[in-house]
């Protein structure tokens, strides 16, 4: 009898550490029924590829990754729709949503800080929208003015009705800004009240407007000081103070401070906001 009693403990540990040493992520996602997405690690060296899932007919999959560290993975509908996870060991993740718009539409539950980040992502699609909309306008003006570029002996110049376009340009212009502070309040909240996660990472290069990152270091190099948070918040916290993606981001940040203490302006006269609107041209 004590024999057995020692054999079953032994076994339920073996299975508990079986456990903590793994991830499970699954779900059901409408209009994926036989459909093929594909799973990531995004390691400090860049994304790894790591396996294809095949949903079910009713949409449904399972996948159960190995957990050596923190670390996020990216789980594809397609080349450029997939979502951002970051699961820490023995958590069963639940994904939900659309598959043929994966990251407008997905949500997840099981895990803290993979719930964390697709609060930020929520916010972001929020913003996207928001600037869907004030393009869209701008694109409305431009074709009511009869805004359009035309070549005159082979210079490109403007041609309509500019003074009416510049005054509606103003309108949009506030909307743009509108939306871009508050991409930027939201992203510098959100670093602040997740110190410590890498999560922080995500929101540090969290994009707006296309390629331009929310913390522009490049257009605003006093926003700098938002990479030195990042770090010291990861630094300080024990579980990500040795994590990889901490190590490697010390490095991120030396060499950003040296590009910044290169190429900062002279100019004190900083904002936030782009001051005429020119990026979404």
């Amino acid at each position: 009898m004590k024999k057995l009693i020692l054999l079953t403990a032994t076994l339920l540990i073996f299975a508990g550490c079986k456990k903590e040493n793994t991830f499970t992520i699954e779900g059901t996602l409408d209009g994926g029924a036989g459909k093929m997405m594909y799973i990531e690690e995004l390691t400090p060296d860049g994304a790894q590829f790591l396996d294809s899932i095949q949903l079910d007919k009713k949409g449904r999959f399972t996948y159960k990754g190995k957990y050596d560290y923190q670390t996020f993975y990216n789980l594809h509908a397609s080349r450029h729709d997939y979502v951002v996870l970051l699961p820490y060991r023995g958590e069963d993740l639940k994904l939900s949503g659309a598959f043929d718009s994966l990251s407008l539409t997905y949500k997840v539950d099981g895990s803290k800080e993979s719930t964390t980040l697709w609060q930020l992502q929520d916010y972001s699609n929020y913003g996207a929208y928001k600037l869907r909309d004030i393009v869209e306008a701008d694109k409305a003006n431009r074709e009511r003015y009869g805004i359009k570029p035309v070549e005159v002996n082979g210079t490109m110049k403007i041609e309509g009705d500019t003074a009416a376009y510049r005054e509606a340009k103003k309108t949009t212009d506030s909307l743009y800004r509108e939306a871009y502070d508050e991409q930027v309040m939201y992203v510098t909240q959100f670093l602040e009240e997740n110190s410590g996660s890498l999560a922080t990472l995500i929101a540090l290069y969290k994009p707006f407007n296309g390629n331009h990152p929310i913390i522009d270091v490049d257009r605003f190099p006093e926003l700098f000081t938002y990479y030195e948070q990042v770090l010291d918040g990861l630094e300080g916290n024990d579980a990500t103070a040795d994590n990889p993606h901490t190590i490697a981001f010390k490095n991120v940040v030396e060499r950003v401070r040296f590009q910044v203490e290169r190429n900062k302006p002279q100019a004190v006269n900083f904002a936030l906001n782009p001051p005429d609107g020119s990026d979404k041209e």
